[in-house]
């Protein structure tokens, strides 16, 4: 239960202070910028690797924990339950904000601006790689897994801060599934679903490829 809790306070956090700096700039004028917000998503998910890392793994991701059970790195039921205490932060936190900005329509939901099919295969290939980084944490030695947490948090700040005004870059079910169900914008949910889970399988099934076979 303590790592499920930690997976509900990771993602509340994730998704309070990233979908909250999106509805600020909303609601002042664009004060907070793309670069603000990409920033913001960034140290967010840096701050929740060192604060729960050693407890849950601080997945924060729906499309992560699918990956990883399916690399056998987690059992069915405890990925279940990751997801479903990651998607209630999430729900949890655009609830708090609706609280607050009660006149915003999206609550910092991914919305594409271009085409669907574009922001699918962005959303793919940014998982991909946010994948690919995590992924090669898990085989690293104690001495740079203290790195995880900037690293990491420095790839969802890179990819955000130049795809985000194209597709959003969720990279994270949870992330858009939350502001979605609140907001009750769900006409492009679909595609922070499949291109996140479809990334990470790729992305950690690549991973694989590249370690040394064991006889």
């Amino acid at each position: 239960m303590k790592k499920y809790l930690a997976e509900l306070l990771a993602t509340f956090a994730l998704v309070f202070c990233g979908t909250g700096a999106i509805i600020i700039n909303q609601e002042t004028n664009g004060t907070i910028t793309n670069t603000g917000i990409a920033i913001t998503f960034g140290l967010i998910v840096a701050a929740m690797i060192y604060t729960f890392g050693k407890i849950s793994g601080a997945h924060m991701n729906p499309a992560v924990t699918l990956a990883l059970l399916l690399t056998k790195k987690m059992k069915l039921i405890p990925a279940f339950n990751y997801i479903v205490f990651q998607i209630a932060g999430a729900t949890l936190a655009s609830l708090v904000l609706t609280l607050l900005f009660a006149r915003n329509e999206f609550l910092g939901s991914t919305q594409p601006s271009g085409s669907a099919e574009q922001s699918l295969i962005l959303e793919f290939i940014l998982t991909y790689f946010l994948m690919l980084t995590i992924a090669s944490f898990s085989n690293q030695d104690k001495n740079t897994v203290p790195l995880a947490g900037a690293v990491i948090g420095g790839v969802v700040l890179l990819e955000a801060l130049f795809a985000g005004p194209i597709c959003g870059a969720s990279m994270n079910p949870a992330r858009s599934i939350g502001p979605a169900l609140i907001s009750g914008h769900l006409e492009n949910l679909w595609i922070y679903l499949i291109g996140p889970i479809l990334g990470a399988i790729a992305g950690v099934c690549t991973w694989k490829y590249f370690q040394p076979s064991t006889k």
